[in-house]
């Protein structure tokens, strides 16, 4: 998925995720800065965590076991707390569990769970990284023309054994993961009021607006327009 300046993702182990920096026109080269934080669930030992204070962060750890959250609307507040991350010894452990908290008391229109029928926990890491190439040809063609053909010479095998294997090893079809591509990317564009559904629909390699908003509708279980008028509202 594509992410922008104030994101913030929370992954589950093992969480299998791949992020790209939408590319920008102007002039000269342009860097982004990213701060990943990981730490284990137990990491202040499982007696703590069965406090009650501590509920609300244990139900947040207990959901992104299985799944993926985006925070859509991360206040300054938080963003300062990644950044002061850094701070070394105790300090950070107390800058983690404020974060923690912040995250586990917002409010659920601020959370989006991301693919959360399609992860399945693996310690696969040789099986998925023969699908790195795909993974790149598809990041960088999804709003053009995307085919099984050239994913599958990618992976060194013929087009039907490429089906199969990759439905084996990410648990969707290879059409299912391109418009879970072009959907997260729909997410973002519809952010912007000013681009007409049918503009984000082109835009993310869909040609069809009717196959579009269903396919959104599929992963996200909103129209296009009902995503846009909650993020307006948040």
């Amino acid at each position: 998925m594509n992410f922008a300046e104030g994101d913030v993702y929370f992954l589950g182990p093992m969480f299998p995720h791949y992020f790209v920096n939408e590319k920008q026109s102007g002039e000269g080269e342009l860097f982004v800065h990213s701060i990943a934080v990981q730490f284990r669930e137990d990491f202040l030992g499982k007696e703590l965590l069965e406090k009650p204070e501590f509920t609300e962060i244990k139900k947040l750890l207990r959901l992104v076991q299985s799944s993926g959250l985006k925070i859509t609307t991360p206040n300054r507040v938080t963003e300062q707390l990644f950044h002061e991350l850094t701070e070394p010894g105790i300090k950070k452990v107390l800058l983690l569990l404020r974060l923690l908290d912040r995250l586990a008391t917002l409010p659920d229109k601020n959370i989006q769970v991301i693919a959360l029928h399609y992860y399945e926990n693996t310690d696969s890491h040789k099986d998925f990284s023969k699908l790195d190439p795909v993974y790149h040809y598809v990041l960088e063609n999804f709003q053009e023309d995307v085919n099984s053909r050239k994913a599958a010479s990618l992976a060194f095998l013929n087009e039907a054994a490429f089906c199969r294997y990759f439905k084996r090893q990410t648990k969707k079809t290879f059409s299912q993961f391109v418009n879970q591509v072009r959907i997260t990317h729909a997410t973002s564009l519809l952010q912007d009021k000013n681009k007409s559904i049918a503009d984000v629909c082109y835009e993310c390699g869909f040609n069809n607006l009717s196959y579009f908003n269903r396919q959104f509708k599929n992963f996200t279980n909103r129209s296009p327009l009902e995503y846009r008028r909650q993020y307006e509202q948040s």
